[in-house]
């Protein structure tokens, strides 16, 4: 059993919820994604080998991973939810490609560092943040120019 399978079945024993075969097919093919997909995507995926999964039962158990602290949800100005991994996946910040929607994962210390000047400046105690950029992508640029 994977270290994802023993946290969501024991986030579900605390709250009196199952682990139901359904809820295992939906999160072996959340581990399968990577980047970020929507709950369209996803159920898409399942649905060519699982016919009985509906859409609604994808959202409800994305909702799950997310209470559980194994996906990240996150909207990207378009209003699809996206979701990505969260568990042992480090903080990264997003640059959103207002064209294609393309999105691109960074990290960078020194901004690390510079939020937590500014917090620490004004005496404020950041719980979480995300930073994300939007703009246009390299390729989409290149289109615009030729």
């Amino acid at each position: 059993m994977s270290k994802e399978n023993l946290i969501l079945k024991n986030f579900l024993a605390e709250r009196n919820l199952r682990i139901t075969s359904r809820r295992t097919i939906i999160l072996e093919a959340f581990l399968k994604e990577e980047g970020h997909f929507s709950a369209e995507e996803l159920y898409k995926k399942v649905a060519k080998n699982n016919s009985s999964i509906g859409i609604a039962t994808v959202y409800r158990t994305l909702k799950l991973f997310q209470e559980a602290g194994l996906a990240r949800m996150s909207q990207f100005g378009k209003g699809e939810a996206r979701y990505e991994h969260n568990y042992l996946h480090g903080h990264h910040d997003h640059l959103i490609c207002k064209q294609c929607g393309k999105i691109m994962e960074f990290e960078n210390p020194v901004i690390e560092k510079l939020q937590k000047q500014i917090a620490k400046k004004h005496n404020f105690n950041v719980t979480s943040h995300r930073l994300e950029m939007f703009g246009i992508c390299a390729n989409c640029v290149s289109k615009q120019v030729s």
